[in-house]
């Protein structure tokens, strides 16, 4: 099975806007025909951004969500700190990214990733959607 992992803009954009890419690629995980793998720190910042004020979502409606999503995940441990972003929060993500192995990390932000970190390529919504096909779509 597929493995992702998600930065936060990702699931900030499919919330806002469920007709888009991302909210197509965050279904495929919650309706398990990819695998999601997240860490606690990856999730930590999940609930952190989703619950700022400025993206008015129900704080109800974040925990259910929230709580669907990692019921969904594997949740990853990984082992050792990565320093290759610029942007340091988003070191977190590709140390989960290492320590399941994913094939894809989906971002809507590219410029603070490098193109692969060790198996896994960085791509966003559209271009992952292109990599894996419509046989996931359905």
């Amino acid at each position: 099975m597929i493995r992702l992992v998600l930065d936060t803009n990702i699931l900030v954009s499919a919330n806002l806007n469920g007709e888009r890419r991302e909210a197509l690629v965050v279904s495929l995980g919650v309706n398990e025909k990819v695998q999601l793998c997240i860490s606690e720190p990856v999730f930590k910042e999940y609930k952190q951004v989703l619950s700022y004020p400025r993206l008015k979502f129900a704080p109800h409606e974040i925990k259910r969500f929230l709580e669907f999503l990692r019921s969904a995940s594997v949740l990853a441990a990984p082992t050792h700190a990565v320093s290759v972003s610029r942007d340091e929060p988003d070191n977190r993500f590709l140390e989960c990214a290492e320590a399941v192995g994913a094939d894809f990390l989906v971002t809507g932000n590219k410029r603070n990733f490098p193109k692969r970190w060790k198996r896994t390529e960085v791509v966003n919504a559209r271009e992952l959607l292109g990599r894996i096909g419509s046989s996931f779509l359905n």
